[in-house]
């Protein structure tokens, strides 16, 4: 897990909208949506869209086209994963 990946994680032990998480981080939008797309191609992270409550598929095509619009949450694989470095 690269630095980016890992401090993503650590803002995300509650959903987040992409606004929040660029506001906590010193990361371009290019790093931050990167950092986002790694931890969904692991299972770290999902999306909820078009509000907090509802798990939205993640599509590799259309998530960079709408990265800044989804909220995002840590699942219990990337918390684990998080807690144990």
């Amino acid at each position: 897990m690269t630095e980016i990946e890992f401090d993503i994680l650590d803002e995300l032990y509650f959903v987040a909208s992409y606004a929040d998480l660029r506001g906590a981080l010193s990361l371009s939008d290019e790093e931050l949506c990167a950092g986002l797309q790694a931890l969904l191609a692991k299972g770290y992270i999902k999306i909820l869209y078009p509000d907090q409550d509802t798990e939205h598929e993640y599509d590799e095509v259309a998530f960079m086209k709408h990265c800044q619009q989804y909220f995002y949450l840590a699942t219990k694989a990337g918390l684990v994963v998080h807690n144990s470095i």
